[in-house]
């Protein structure tokens, strides 16, 4: 279950209305939500996570914008 001292974070490139993916590094690993749907959390850890921002920044996904 994730931790209750999560601190999360959010890129300071979100929308002005604040919906957004914000982000927590906890005992847990690594969480994610979405800020309008703050109780549904995905877990992953460090690796997965660095792949993932690897291939964004390698314009691997950039089909889906």
């Amino acid at each position: 279950m994730a931790d209750q001292a999560a601190v999360w974070k959010k890129s300071s490139f979100s929308q002005a209305s604040g919906e957004c993916i914000e982000i927590s590094a906890t005992s847990d690993g690594i969480l994610i939500r979405e800020s309008d749907d703050p109780e549904t959390i995905v877990t992953t850890d460090k690796a997965k996570l660095r792949a993932f921002l690897l291939g964004v920044k390698a314009g691997e996904f950039d089909h889906l914008t």
